[in-house]
């Protein structure tokens, strides 16, 4: 820490015990880092995360929710859809977290597989067919 000698406030350079806790909860789940290897590829809404991981879409909704919490994802709503993308963080923490999680990605066969279905997924409009 460093100690601000106008505001007489001190400033956290590193991260907080609270953001690495919730940083590594939100990476210990399967399901997120499924999640989190389909935003490496590209944005994506939670319409593509359900058709790529065979999930719901209250599952999907919940862990983007969750690993958005942490600090990890951008969202950009248009139009009817949410879209979802890896931050390109400001804070070398996530950064660092996020690089050791793809370079063992990478090389999981279910993890790719994973990218074989996201670039099959359709968008889908609530309540209407997918879009072609």
């Amino acid at each position: 820490m460093c100690l601000n000698s106008k505001a007489h406030v001190r400033i956290s350079i590193t991260p907080s015990m609270d953001k690495i806790t919730r940083a590594a909860q939100a990476l210990s789940d399967k399901t997120r880092l499924r999640i989190v290897n389909l935003l490496f590829e590209r944005e994506c809404c939670v319409c593509e995360v359900m058709q790529a991981l065979s999930i719901s879409q209250t599952r999907a909704s919940r862990n983007l929710k969750i690993l958005s919490d942490a600090g990890f994802l951008n969202l950009k709503i248009d139009g009817s859809y949410s879209l979802y993308s890896l931050k390109k963080n400001k804070d070398g923490f996530h950064k660092h977290l996020l690089e050791g999680v793809k370079k063992e990605l990478i090389k999981n066969p279910s993890a790719q597989k994973d990218i074989i279905r996201l670039n099959r997924a359709k968008k889908v409009t609530p309540g209407l067919a997918p879009l072609s």
